[in-house]
């Protein structure tokens, strides 16, 4: 392809609808660097000085298996996991003002307008139906981070501290690696404990139909087992706990729907 093709192909995709859209975003975006860092400082200042307490809540010992041990392998680990996790929040706070900016930047567009009421798609509006989505979304993150805490994180920690103790091995946990392992497993669960809401919503806003949505259920399902292989640890258990809630969720989803389309009927 030649320098001249290719720039005319960039310059078909800027003009189109979709780039222009792109285009605008990023504008978007980039005049409110400013708000993002600000942001940012604010939610890693105000979570830094907490995440001390925060850790020692976690390597408390009635937390721990039995005959675990919590160890730091260097003098600034600790430091580090407090800069981390305090990082964390302030990139939390900022990629929810992004995706929310970005959100109401795209169905503002024109284009973005145009193209939804010519799918006959229904987006919720601010009201009681928004106001509702939001509080199910809230509940459904509480249960997964509840079904992490106190079933999966404590079942998972009891089988692989017996499976390496009963290999011989000393069950001595780097502060960090733990850490990691306990946040991975308790975004996990509320990530994937919010199938039933987004399963839910694109149904009802007509963006695809039920029968669209049944027949991508494998591609659903393996979705949902690729999340768990990525955030919990490299063994099946581990990854059939993390993606079995999704999938079952997500099934309830389907079923009540189902359900009220024929009551509808």
């Amino acid at each position: 392809m030649t320098e001249t093709s290719i720039e005319t192909t960039v310059q078909r995709l800027a003009d189109s609808s979709g780039g222009q859209i792109l285009v605008s975003a990023v504008e978007g975006l980039r005049r409110s660097l400013k708000w993002y860092l600000s942001l940012f400082a604010v939610g890693f200042v105000a979570a830094f000085p907490l995440t001390r307490g925060v850790i020692s809540w976690l390597i408390d010992a009635d937390r721990l298996p039995s005959g675990v041990d919590i160890i730091v392998v260097s003098p600034v680990e600790f430091l580090f996991l407090q800069l981390r996790m305090a990082g964390s929040v302030g990139l939390a706070l900022v990629v929810l003002f992004m995706i929310v900016q970005v959100t109401l930047h795209g169905v503002r567009h024109q284009a973005v307008q145009a193209r939804l009421q010519e799918l006959e798609v229904s987006l919720p509006r601010p009201g009681p139906a928004l106001v509702l989505s939001l509080l199910t979304s809230l509940l459904l993150m509480i249960g997964g981070l509840l079904y992490a805490w106190h079933g999966l994180i404590p079942m998972l920690l009891d089988y692989l501290t017996t499976d390496a103790q009963q290999a011989g091995l000393s069950t001595e946990w780097r502060l960090s690696g733990y850490a990691e392992f306990v946040v991975n497993l308790l975004a996990a669960s509320a990530i994937g404990f919010q199938a039933p809401l987004v399963t839910t919503l694109v149904l009802r806003s007509g963006a695809v139909t039920h029968q669209q949505l049944r027949s991508w259920r494998r591609g659903i399902w393996f979705g949902a087992f690729v999340m768990g292989a990525m955030m919990s640890p490299p063994d099946p258990l581990s990854l059939f706990l993390v993606a079995l809630p999704v999938v079952l969720l997500f099934e309830l989803a389907m079923l009540v729907d189902g359900l009220s389309r024929h009551s509808d009927d």
